[in-house]
């Protein structure tokens, strides 16, 4: 265990002890909001990188900067490896929310298209394109507007509906060391290429290049909605892998192994 990792482990360990026991929602004003959300504040493109969605989400990051992280600080350093981890995950904060900002321009012009002309069709069509969980869980409301598209309480309704979408879309936060851990990854795949590994779910050697080549795949296939409506910010990981690969590039440091 080296100190930044031992340090980075016991804050994140212990804001989620903090908020899950004692209830205290702190992604209110720390988690990152879009910056076009009231809520939205600088400091969360720092505070969110310590902020947690669940045991599931904080145990698979802490797991992987516990694995990785100590490799890594051993060959950049003390302070550069603070640095590296900081910058990733502030440079994966940053570019997350510029395209969710780009992602959330459409949306806002679709839903001022909509409530300048609501009718049945627009009303599917928006929703099945920025909600499709909840475009297939209220196929009664769908089929009753359907069939009274003129009725004002239904297209009052459905106004009402596509705008609170869209709210909700522009202030939910953004939590997680994830950006930070995949630039984590891609520098221990720039580094520590040939070095294998053995994963629980797939118990057979793999090289890290070619494990974190095809996690990125991955996170790229499913950032682009390939794989179904989710709560995972895919572009922050890649963002993340990004800034880490810039970095380590930048530094000019070869690989180790």
């Amino acid at each position: 265990m080296t100190p930044v990792v031992r340090t980075l482990l016991i804050i994140n360990i212990g804001v989620f002890i903090f908020q899950a026991f004692l209830q205290i929602d702190v992604t209110y004003f720390f988690g990152l909001r879009n910056w076009n959300s009231p809520l939205f504040a600088p400091h969360q493109f720092v505070t969110y990188m310590f902020l947690h969605g669940g045991l599931g989400h904080i145990f698979g990051n802490m797991f992987a900067l516990f694995m990785f992280g100590p490799m890594l600080e051993y060959t950049l350093g003390t302070r550069r490896f603070l640095i590296f981890y900081m910058v990733a995950g502030i440079g994966a904060g940053v570019l997350n929310t510029a395209i969710n900002g780009w992602e959330l321009q459409g949306q806002q012009n679709a839903l001022a298209a909509y409530v300048k002309s609501p009718d049945p069709d627009g009303f599917v069509q928006y929703m099945h394109r920025y909600e499709p969980m909840h475009y297939n869980g209220n196929a009664k409301f769908l089929e009753a507007f359907a069939d009274n598209p003129k009725d004002p309480a239904y297209l009052s309704e459905s106004v009402k509906f596509a705008t609170d979408l869209y709210k909700s879309h522009v202030n939910t936060p953004t939590v997680g060391a994830s950006g930070a851990v995949f630039g984590l990854l891609i520098a221990f795949a720039l580094l520590f290429p040939n070095i294998e590994m053995m994963l629980l779910f797939f118990p057979v050697p793999i090289k890290a290049k070619y494990f974190v080549t095809l996690y990125l795949l991955y996170e790229i296939f499913a950032g682009l909605g390939y794989s179904g409506p989710s709560n995972v910010a895919h572009f922050a990981h890649i963002s993340g892998a990004l800034v880490g690969f810039l970095l380590i590039k930048y530094w000019k440091i070869e690989k180790k192994y």
